[in-house]
């Protein structure tokens, strides 16, 4: 059986860095459409954009072929570049520190094992209709924690 075709953009958003962050995901796949996103209250941008990353595959009820455009290059280069080390080296770095955010990149690096990824790095704020839905979805979640810290 062929493994569904699935489009893939994320994005990570943070006011302050550390501060309130937001993730957001947008799946295509034919005809359908999902959007995702959810925030947390003391967060970096770049663990937001590892929690788009995670939340967006996990979505996926099945092993699919993924296209996944992205405009973090932290991502990016950690997964296509970085990973192998990382675990070769009991998840430390080339210069012996220990990898920050490890607990995401575990999680990533488990999400990714069910489904065929294609990586896509795409320029931020630059006109992709798709990247800035994601950004735009991501802000949806700064303002749905934003909201909830206001009450």
């Amino acid at each position: 059986m062929n493994k569904t075709e699935v489009i893939l953009y994320t994005d990570g958003a943070c006011k302050g860095n550390p501060g309130v962050g937001g993730w957001g995901a947008l799946l295509l796949s034919g005809q359908h459409r999902k959007e995702l996103y959810g925030g947390e209250q003391h967060t970096t941008n770049n663990r937001m954009e590892l929690t788009a990353v995670i939340k967006g595959l996990a979505a996926l009820k099945r092993p699919c072929k993924v296209q996944l455009h992205i405009d973090s290059k932290y991502v990016m280069q950690g997964m296509t570049e970085w990973i192998e080390g990382w675990k070769r080296n009991n998840w430390h770095t080339a210069a012996r520190k220990p990898v920050k955010n490890v607990d995401l990149w575990q999680a990533l690096d488990q999400e990714i094992q069910r489904h065929d990824i294609q990586w896509h790095w795409v320029k931020g704020h630059a006109g992709d209709a798709g990247n800035e839905r994601a950004d735009a979805l991501a802000n949806l979640g700064v303002d749905s924690i934003r909201q909830q810290l206001a009450q």
